[in-house]
């Protein structure tokens, strides 16, 4: 089935947004099981011409299998209105041909998007992709080979390291202790996502956040242990699709600098006021672009 809304799903599945490691990919499709009205649904998409061709297996209508994946890919924003808006603005307008079908690449579970968006800080993106993939292999549901991200009362169980796990086990071998977060490679974040579980549970409530209007959602979602400005606005962008959101770290600044302040240094916290103002309901894929055409044009060797 082949819907009609212009993708580039390779460059939109690898391009390093936090809201979930890639899908696996099998020949030229990418697999993942979804949970859609609770319940799982597993997805294969490929690329069809310029399209999104899937198939899919579970108990839910080809409309909720279309309605899911169209916001998983953002599919309803509207490419080629974005494109002209690129093309009007002087400092924009090579982007949209090095990033032609990027779209964003939307959490279907939120709190993934939470967890992958802490590990992600000062992390490569194949470590933080590598840590959450194996948290779904540990702890999440399993169907048909395919793994959920677990829940936030799961994941609030786990142990925290491999000496919590050797002190509350009967593992005679400290060396086997496996089943604990620092083994996911998550490092010193592993604290903030218990936290942050234990605030979830007993203090906040994820699925009031699209309900807030940003800037509530943002002062909300600072209070999560682990997440700066920086990792609140991917959180916002990524997991709840709040598209004024402009994430912003060094990178982001050097870019934004070169392009619109004659590189002068100004500040992060100045960057990400500039690119919500600027850039207004624009400002996630703006900055979605701006990074990827850095990378690939050279400019991002170049402010090094």
């Amino acid at each position: 089935m082949i819907i009609k809304s212009p993708i580039d799903l390779e460059l939109t599945q690898l391009s390093g947004q936090t809201s979930q490691p890639p899908w696996r990919q099998i020949d030229d499709s990418f697999f993942e099981v979804v949970m859609v009205d609770g319940k799982p649904v597993i997805f294969d998409v490929k690329q069809s011409g310029e399209y999104l061709d899937f198939d899919f297996t579970g108990d839910v209508s080809k409309k909720e299998a279309i309605s899911k994946l169209s916001y998983i890919y953002d599919l309803d924003f509207d490419l080629d209105r974005f494109y002209k808006y690129l093309s009007n603005h002087s400092e924009l307008a090579e982007m949209a041909d090095f990033c032609n079908g990027l779209r964003l690449f939307l959490a279907p579970n939120p709190f993934e998007c939470v967890i992958s968006s802490i590990c992600s800080a000062n992390n490569s993106i194949k470590r933080w992709t590598k840590s959450v993939s194996d948290m779904k292999e540990k702890w999440g549901g399993e169907y048909n080979g395919f793994y959920s991200f677990p829940s936030i009362e799961t994941l609030q169980d786990v142990f925290l390291d491999d000496e919590e796990e050797f002190d509350l086990t009967d593992i005679d071998d400290i060396c086997k202790c496996k089943n604990n977060l620092k083994s996911c490679g998550v490092g010193y974040r592993a604290p903030y996502m218990r936290k942050a579980c234990e605030l979830f549970t007993l203090e906040m409530d994820l699925s009031e956040i699209p309900k807030m209007s940003y800037e509530e959602a943002f002062e909300t979602i600072l209070k999560v242990p682990g997440v700066g400005p920086k990792v609140a606005d991917c959180i916002l962008l990524y997991g709840f699709n709040f598209k004024e959101a402009f994430p912003s770290d060094v990178w982001i600044k050097r870019i934004v600098s070169y392009l619109y302040f004659d590189g002068k240094d100004i500040s992060v916290p100045k960057v990400r006021e500039f690119g919500m103002e600027e850039f207004g309901e624009n400002a996630g894929y703006v900055q979605l672009y701006m990074f990827h055409y850095a990378r690939k044009s050279g400019l991002m060797a170049k402010l090094k």
